[in-house]
């Protein structure tokens, strides 16, 4: 049982009143009666809840009321220590899967020259591999304003090159001198981040692999040379140099 089997939860206090963080606990259940659940999940009924609280002391446990607003409320007996222990560990969890969706922004002309536009073009395929969504805007200057088909074909080319990595999310628009078009990635960014770590561990296992192969090739040239050498000597020179032929 933990240590405040017998003890009150302490409320959060709020301008108007109290409120609680925290499911009521044993005595702080303020139901005569509960529908309890044993701490294995059996359906053990409707009893009091001195009954109820009896039961938990017995096994050594709390009795932590579960759904409050059911009639009567639902109570389970359980270690509420581990209980709140595992749910902050899930918490953390989930938060850490928690993925953001970035918006990256490219910036083009309207009569781009071809270099510019490949490059260009590698930095969204590479913003949209990476799971992140990317914002391309057109800037229209003097009477580039009139042409307003040229951004609309550019943009429509960008999508149809990006597009088995990024979809068209919000399609082409003028907004004021400029065209805006925002594409989205074809995969989440956690399905992009399990690749780049497979990838990076990929390429790490490659560099140890060459490392242990180059490694073997020295030592393998070390004994080749080591052997010429052995078979260049001469009798006299494997003898003790003091001793007279």
């Amino acid at each position: 049982m933990s240590k405040g089997l017998l003890l009150a939860r302490k409320p959060f206090v709020i301008e108007g009143g109290l409120i609680s963080t925290e499911p009521r606990i044993n005595d702080r259940i303020t139901a005569a009666e509960v529908r309890l659940v044993g701490p294995d999940g059996e359906q053990i009924g409707i009893v009091r809840v001195a009954e109820a609280l009896r039961l938990a002391q017995d096994v050594g446990l709390d009795l932590v009321e579960i759904a409050p607003a059911a009639r009567p409320p639902v109570a389970k007996v359980m270690d509420y220590g581990k209980w709140r222990y595992e749910t902050a560990q899930k918490a953390r969890e989930s938060r850490r899967n928690q993925t953001n969706t970035i918006i990256k922004e490219m910036k083009l002309r309207p009569k781009i020259d071809a270099h510019d536009y490949e490059t260009k073009k590698g930095h969204i395929v590479r913003f949209l591999r990476g799971g992140d969504k990317v914002k391309i805007t057109i800037m229209f200057r003097g009477r580039e304003q009139s042409r307003p088909e040229l951004g609309f074909n550019l943009l429509n080319k960008l999508a149809e090159d990006v597009a088995e990595d990024g979809i068209v999310e919000f399609a082409p628009k003028q907004d004021g001198r400029n065209m805006i078009m925002v594409l989205a990635p074809t995969r989440k960014k956690s399905e992009a981040k399990i690749e780049a770590k497979a990838e990076k561990e990929r390429k790490a296992a490659e560099r140890s692999a060459d490392h242990e192969a180059e490694q073997k090739q020295h030592a393998e040239s070390r004994a080749h040379a080591a052997e010429r050498i052995k078979r260049k000597r001469g009798p006299a020179d494997n003898m003790d140099p003091d001793i007279d032929l």
